[in-house]
């Protein structure tokens, strides 16, 4: 059951992102670099901090560390280089669930936060934050683009679910 969770977190997390990265291509390079108020700023730092989250935490989760020194590291500075990476970053989490098996997702994951201190967090909880994370972030990204006059995508997951599940019209 946690791994048909997981694989569907991980499909409505990749699905959510696309939704947000269409609507975001409908914004001008001003209001997208402009500082809305959001704790990373501009569109363009939040989505930054959303890639940059995702590869520490894929990292962590197949033992190949993302080396960053801040949360608000800018990895990307083009706008369409950027999109193109969380995409790509976004599709490669269905396929570590998929691979995991019971134990895995039973066990415990253990790595070094950023300040080096040794973590022991449940395998499968913590990936269900990673996917939490980025839903939280999305969320402040479409009320910025509902304050810019601009029509904000649809990424509800019980919406994603009928989707999903051929339910919806």
């Amino acid at each position: 059951m946690m791994k048909a969770h997981s694989l569907s977190m991980a499909r409505y997390h990749a699905w959510a992102g696309e939704r947000l990265l269409a609507a975001l291509d409908g914004i001008s390079d001003a209001d997208y670099r402009a500082d809305h108020g959001l704790f990373f700023r501009s569109l363009h730092g939040t989505l930054n901090h959303l890639l940059l989250a995702d590869l520490i935490w894929y990292g962590r989760f197949t033992g190949s560390p993302f080396a960053a020194t801040s949360l608000a590291d800018e990895v990307e500075t083009d706008r369409a280089a950027l999109a193109a990476r969380v995409r790509s970053q976004s599709a490669r989490w269905p396929s570590l669930i998929e691979t995991a098996d019971d134990a895995q997702l039973a066990s415990r994951l253990r790595y070094p936060n950023m300040a080096g201190v040794a973590c022991d967090t449940p395998w499968a909880g913590t990936l269900l934050h990673v996917f939490n994370h980025g839903t939280h972030h999305r969320g402040q990204m479409s009320a910025v683009i509902t304050r810019l006059g601009l029509p904000a995508p649809e990424m509800d997951y019980v919406y994603f679910l009928r989707l999903d599940a051929g339910l919806a019209a």
